[in-house]
Order: structure tokens, then C-alpha cells, then sequence
């Protein structure tokens, strides 16, 4: 698997071919790129607001829940600003295996994550 490039948020706002989302603190999505919605077939008002777990399979929703709790309690993390090869949901539930940088930073006092999610195998 390639080396994570450290990027900041704002970098990775620039990002066009590489779907990119945000979620705030209690996990609701903020923000996502055009590539975002063109592979995972969501629509920016359609994600906006949604709990991130809308794009992860059912079967990582406990993990998620207990990783991001344990995040925001002791924000310390093994996951954050390492490539990690996941699976996510599109809007039609198809399954699309994907390199995630998953990013955090404060702002105003509260966590927000960012994450770019480059397709392996891309369609």
C-alpha cells in the first residue's frame, strides 16, 4: 500500500479526483467533494447531515461506534493518518473497496474528521 502524504483539510478540499468527506464530532456528514457524490451516487443534500455509518456496511457500525467513542474520550488513535484499505456503501449498496485517509482535527473547541477514499478498483 503506497505512504500516506500528510495533507491538511484544506488540501484535501483541493482534491477533485479522490471522493473526500467531512463529519463533525457526533459523526454527521459536512461536507463532500463533486468526485464524492459521483462515485457513491449520493448527492450533496442527500449525504449532508447523514451519520457517516450511511456509507459503512452494517457490520462495522459497532467497531466505528466504539473507535470514535474511544477517539473522542482519549484522542488518541491507530487509525487516523494511515492508509487503510476499507469497504464503503454507495447509495444503491454496492460495495466498493477503497484506501482511506481518515484525518481529525479540532476546530472551535471540537473534533471533525476528514477523509479522502480512493477506489481500488475503480468501475
Amino acid at each position: 500500500m503506497p505512504q500516506a502524504v500528510m495533507k491538511t483539510f484544506d488540501e484535501m478540499k483541493q482534491e477533485t479526483d479522490v471522493p473526500v468527506g467531512k463529519a463533525d464530532h457526533q459523526g454527521f456528514v459536512t461536507y463532500v467533494n463533486d468526485c464524492f457524490t459521483s462515485v457513491f451516487g449520493w448527492s450533496t443534500d442527500e449525504i449532508k447531515d447523514q451519520l457517516i455509518t450511511v456509507i459503512i456496511p452494517e457490520g462495522f457500525h459497532a467497531p466505528h461506534h466504539l473507535g470514535f467513542s474511544h477517539f473522542l474520550t482519549t484522542e488518541k488513535s491507530t487509525i487516523l493518518n494511515h492508509p487503510l484499505r476499507l469497504v464503503g456503501i454507495t447509495k444503491d449498496g454496492r460495495k466498493i473497496e477503497a484506501e482511506h485517509l481518515i484525518m481529525a482535527e479540532k476546530h472551535q473547541g471540537e473534533w471533525v474528521f476528514m477523509a479522502m477514499l480512493r477506489p481500488l478498483n475503480p468501475a
